[in-house]
């Protein structure tokens, strides 16, 4: 653990013909072992730099408290309606002193059942119309209680291409956006939705994350690209109609926590719209998933919700223990890549 180290990646050596020994036990001699033996069989120290990187300085900051919201759709009247629902959620997940707070995939939605004059139900073109008073409520509620929100997704337009959006609502009032890179066939048939063009990982105080939405994370690749640029934490908002599609988004959340040695913390959509096209049925649970070692639970689960309950989920992620099982594991899948035989990602 790296306590007051405040040394920028450029002051580190490039390679591991650089001279780490002085550098490292100025911060930690503790860590001095681990590291100067990866340096003797000629490794290079990923994640010594990514730790620097994030600015590790402390224990607090190697732990993060996180709530995954179990969002119950239902049909309302207005955005106020809308509003307190969130606050709701909001204040539970303070009330548990989370530092961050997961909404699920789609659940803006719920706008859609608004209706218009003619007391018809609002079409997905429409949705992006709050784009507005969605982003002005989640910064709002972001800088009150000091947390990082992952407002879901929420539809909106770029020209004439509307695209499923990951926000990141930051406490100091920035905002980040990831939008979904990998579309299903009925969001490009039945919404005509585009799909994201990139891939970004965000730098937090707490440590670096990425947002993957939905079938994103059945997508081995990406996540590895998002491990690679130094995520420790992925946050997969989804929304899934039923069985089938729920166990594809979590039995892959659970290979990918395996293969890169990451949390993902992932939740879904429940209750119903019956006004709405495609948002009739939701089957939705939250889970924080780990890497299957020693340090963690057996089954890999740090805490799941109730199935299609309405409620909110509270886990605490220790990066450190990350750090560990990724040196000196039962197994170290982040380290034994063969990128010898199969690309490595950046």
């Amino acid at each position: 653990m790296f306590y007051g180290c405040n040394v920028s990646c450029n002051q580190l050596p490039t390679s591991s013909n650089g001279d780490w020994s002085a550098l490292i036990q100025r911060f930690s001699p503790h860590s001095y072992s681990i590291i100067y033996k990866r340096k003797e069989e000629g490794r290079f120290l990923p994640d010594f730099r990514s730790r620097l990187e994030v600015g590790v300085s402390s224990p607090k900051m190697m732990k993060l408290r996180v709530s995954a919201v179990q969002y119950h759709l239902h049909t309302i009247n207005s955005f106020e309606e809308f509003a307190n629902q969130v606050d709701h959620y909001i204040k539970t997940a303070q009330e548990f002193d989370a530092d961050f707070v997961l909404f699920p995939e789609f659940f803006t939605t719920q706008l859609m059942s608004i209706g218009n004059e003619q007391g018809q139900p609002l079409t997905i073109q429409e949705l992006p119309d709050f784009t507005e008073q969605y982003r002005s409520l989640f910064i709002d509620l972001a800088k009150k209680t000091k947390m990082h929100i992952i407002g879901g997704t929420h539809v909106i337009r770029k020209g004439d291409r509307l695209y499923n959006v990951a926000h990141l609502f930051y406490p100091d009032g920035r905002v980040a956006e990831q939008a979904k890179l990998h579309i299903t066939p009925t969001e490009v048939k039945e919404w005509n939705m585009s799909p994201g063009d990139g891939l970004q990982v965000f730098e937090t105080e707490k440590g670096t994350i990425a947002m993957l939405t939905c079938y994103d994370i059945e997508f081995p690749e990406i996540v590895r690209m998002a491990k690679a640029r130094g995520a420790d934490v992925i946050f997969c908002p989804s929304c899934t109609d039923d069985r089938h599609g729920f166990h594809r988004v979590r039995y892959t959340s659970h290979a990918r926590a395996i293969e890169n040695q990451v949390y993902v913390v992932t939740t879904g959509t429940v209750g119903s719209l019956p006004t709405v096209d495609f948002m009739r049925a939701n089957f939705g649970q939250a889970a924080v998933i780990t890497p299957n070692d020693i340090p963690f639970p057996p089954r890999g689960i740090l805490v799941e919700g109730e199935i299609n309950h309405d409620m909110i989920v509270t886990a605490d992620l220790d990066l450190e223990l990350l750090y560990q099982v990724r040196e000196s594991g039962s197994v170290t899948t982040w380290r034994d890549r063969r990128t010898d035989l199969y690309p490595d990602w950046k």
